[in-house]
């Protein structure tokens, strides 16, 4: 069993460098600070909302892993079952 928790951790790991992955973009005209603001001055803000590549594989191979290890134990219930009967 410890091997397959090495090779989880390992793959989670591994994406850490990959970069982001862009989700979302917004863009609002808001009032410029000061002096300009009063005078009735706009500038263009842009929101960029991005998740890190690292972070979702991380989140898969945990979420993969923890599907297996349900899986198995389902299995292992059955099993039981089978031979108690």
């Amino acid at each position: 069993m410890a091997a397959e928790e090495i090779i989880a951790g390992a793959i989670a790991t591994a994406g850490s460098s990959l970069g982001s992955i862009v989700v979302a973009t917004s863009t609002a005209t808001v009032p410029c600070a000061g002096i300009a603001g009063w005078l009735g001055f706009t500038t263009t803000v842009t929101t960029i909302v991005t998740l890190p590549v690292g972070g979702i594989i991380a989140a898969a191979t945990l979420a993969t892993y923890g599907a297996y290890k349900a899986y198995k134990a389902i299995q292992r219930e059955e099993d039981a079952e089978k031979n108690t009967n």
